[in-house]
């Protein structure tokens, strides 16, 4: 198995949260950022703290029954939701959690992002549906994302936000920041517009099946309407 090394990770955690924070997907303490280092070992964020504004030393190393092993601050309550991606899907090295504005629009809304309109959402993401809501810090939470953690590369959460995650730290944020785009494009085009011109089924599968090229493994397959 590969991991990251701890320097690495914690890096890549602070890293992640200053970029959702520039990019206006967190406001406040929102959001919540980890990555595995270790069959047992997860690097995560702080609670109470601004992803803008981390240090390293406010990060917290956990097991996977959430146990604080280094760190002296408190790990967030919806790390419960991270720890359960781990769990279910065992080649899963990073989770990213934040409140995208048009993503989480489409949560409240409880619309999920499944039109076959980007080439590139469709490789990377193929649809993205909506979790049930489940109350902050409860375990309804994971078991909201637990039966896509396999199938999908991230799903909103209803009347919450939006959560991604992936082979590498870095990729699971890419693809909330893809998430956020194909959003906004859906958005656009559906009720600004009014008009999509959606790709045929014989072309939505000739880019499925490119997904090996681009390494991603998993993800959902869009729906016309």
């Amino acid at each position: 198995m590969n991991y990251m090394d701890d320097k690495a990770a914690r890096k890549a955690i602070i890293d992640i949260g200053q970029r959702m924070y520039v990019r206006g997907f967190v406001a406040a303490n929102d959001g919540n950022i980890s990555v595995r280092v270790g069959d047992n070992e997860i690097w995560a964020t702080p609670t109470g703290v601004s992803k803008g504004y981390m240090k390293k030393k406010m990060l917290v190393k956990v097991d996977l029954d959430g146990n604080v092993l280094e760190g002296t601050y408190r790990p967030s309550s919806e790390l419960k939701m991270h720890l359960r991606a781990y769990r279910e899907n065992d080649a899963l090295r990073s989770v990213c959690h934040a409140h995208p504005p048009v993503c989480t629009s489409f949560a409240v809304a409880g619309i999920p992002l499944e039109s076959p309109i980007l080439a590139e959402a469709v490789i990377t993401l193929g649809d993205v549906p909506v979790a049930p809501y489940a109350e902050l810090g409860t375990e309804a939470v994971p078991e909201a994302i637990a039966p896509y953690c396999r199938t999908h590369n991230g799903v909103l959460l209803g009347n919450h936000g939006a959560v991604t995650w992936a082979e590498d730290a870095y990729d699971a944020y890419y693809r909330l920041e893809s998430m956020e785009h194909y959003a906004k494009i859906l958005l656009i085009t559906g009720k600004i517009l009014g008009a999509q011109n959606q790709f045929s089924e014989e072309q939505v599968a000739r880019l499925l099946a490119m997904r090996g090229k681009f390494g991603v493994t998993q993800g959902g397959t869009p729906r016309r309407g």
